[in-house]
């Protein structure tokens, strides 16, 4: 009952689908910090596990009241209203290094590495290491000869103009795969922009084959989807850039020859991301790049990685859409890759 006070006073007075808050109210984390002490003494005393429910409540609470004696610049406490009695409160961490830094203090050494560690100013940032952290930026062991990547700028995937690129974007995907038949992986933005494509192509061309991902695929699913890149094997795979096609996974050799990135990885715009994006702009001067732009980049830099596995492979990358063309894009992609234009 003492909680559900707190709760109805921290969230009297929003009006608002979604709205960030200042912090959370002390009444509501002293409230949360009383009911996780009332089951501690409970759980002293019996030897009965909760039930599940009154169980995820427990564990959540505790995180909760953890990040909310931690809370600073680098958290965001907001809250959505879906109707008059269901709203949900969030702390969200939106900027590691005030926790990862005393820990890269803390050690003796540490060492960073990734294929997608750039730019290097917005991860040191972000994870807050030290100002006499040492950047190496290790040649690729591929060639740009390897690799063809070609921009098709008369394309543009913004939401606004995203029902008028599917047919440009199936010609381009035809024409490549008649050019140099093969399998293809092919990444979008979304499942719905997924769908749309595929049922375009599968229409316009109707002899190319094609499979795709769906959302919450079970492990044999997974496993049917990468089954059909094989040796020898041609037709277009889609996917969803960011998912679980788009790294880790590895189709050498005829596996896989060629991949389409028919969007800039952009993360969705909404309420959330533009609160993260003020964030982001208070703290680092770059709200746009470190909300939107770089997160988005290094999804496809990772999705169009699957293509080139060995030092023996040859392929090709399609950057669908005309903003990849701008010079602020075009420096953000490997240093091995030769653009060119579609």
């Amino acid at each position: 009952q003492q909680l559900a006070r707190a709760w109805t006073t921290a969230t009297k007075g929003a009006d608002l689908p979604y709205q960030v808050l200042e912090a959370p109210p002390a009444r509501l984390v002293d409230a949360l910090s009383n009911c996780i002490a009332t089951l501690n003494d409970y759980l002293a005393q019996v030897a009965v596990p909760l039930e599940p429910a009154l169980r995820d409540f427990h564990f959540d609470a505790m995180a909760f009241v953890r990040l909310a004696e931690s809370f600073g610049p680098h958290s965001l406490f907001d809250l959505t209203r879906h109707d008059q009695r269901d709203n949900l409160l969030c702390i969200r961490n939106v900027v590691p290094a005030p926790f990862l830094g005393p820990r890269f203090a803390f050690a003796q050494s540490t060492t960073l590495f990734s294929a997608t560690l750039a730019p290097w100013h917005y991860f040191a940032d972000l994870l807050g290491m030290p100002p006499s952290t040492a950047w190496i930026d290790v040649d690729s062991p591929f060639h740009a000869s390897q690799l063809q990547v070609r921009v098709a700028r008369e394309i543009s995937t913004t939401w606004q103009r995203r029902a008028a690129s599917i047919d440009p974007i199936c010609a381009l995907m035809a024409h490549q795969y008649r050019q140099q038949p093969g399998n293809y992986l092919a990444f979008f933005s979304s499942f719905d922009y997924l769908q749309q494509a595929r049922d375009a192509l599968n229409r316009l061309h109707p002899d190319i084959p094609t499979w795709q991902q769906s959302p919450r695929m079970a492990e044999a699913e997974r496993d049917a989807f990468l089954a059909r890149f094989a040796c020898g094997g041609r037709g277009i795979g889609f996917a969803v850039l960011g998912g679980s096609f788009g790294e880790g996974v590895d189709l050498p050799g005829e596996r896989l020859i060629g991949a389409f990135v028919a969007t800039l990885g952009l993360p969705q715009f909404n309420p959330v991301n533009e609160q993260l994006r003020e964030r982001m702009q208070a703290l680092f001067g770059a709200g746009y790049d470190y909300t939107y732009l770089y997160p988005g980049l290094q999804k496809v830099v990772q999705a169009a990685g699957r293509v080139i596995r060995t030092e023996t492979d040859q392929g090709t990358v399609w950057l669908i859409d005309q903003r990849f063309a701008r010079p602020e894009v075009r420096a953000l992609l490997p240093g091995w890759w030769q653009v060119g234009q579609g």
